[in-house]
């Protein structure tokens, strides 16, 4: 084999696996997402973002050894949306329906002591 046939064999490979990743929306809440042991310097932000349509919900927990800054947002064009917001929070737990399609995040920032984040999300059945 040639390497010239080798690499459009490389190519189109590469394309298929790219189309195919473009299908499926990578952002999709299909399955629970959590982590633990999460660190945060000071000031430093940490997000799990994902897609919701209108009317799904989601179920989320999260606790930090120190204070932090939690919210809940998306974009609009140059506004940052934020249909939850908390300061100075080290724990919430609560339901959340999207009322419209968007890419929303959920977003720790720490304050000026470093700490140590431990969340969950999942999605929930529509009502």
């Amino acid at each position: 084999m040639s390497a010239l046939s080798g690499r459009v064999g490389y190519f189109l490979a590469l394309a298929a696996f790219v189309a195919c990743g473009c299908a499926a929306d990578p952002y999709r809440l299909d399955a629970p997402r959590s982590a633990a042991g999460v660190e945060l310097v000071p000031y430093a932000l940490h997000e799990e973002c994902f897609t919701l349509a209108a009317g799904e919900r989601i179920d989320f927990y999260f606790v930090s050894v120190a204070p932090v800054a939690f919210n809940i947002h998306y974009h609009d064009g140059n506004a940052v949306i934020m249909p939850i917001a908390r300061a100075n929070a080290t724990e919430e737990s609560a339901e959340f329906t999207a009322d419209r399609r968007e890419a929303y995040c959920l977003m720790w920032e720490a304050g000026a002591e470093p700490t140590v984040l431990e969340y969950r999300v999942r999605p929930l059945p529509r009502r």
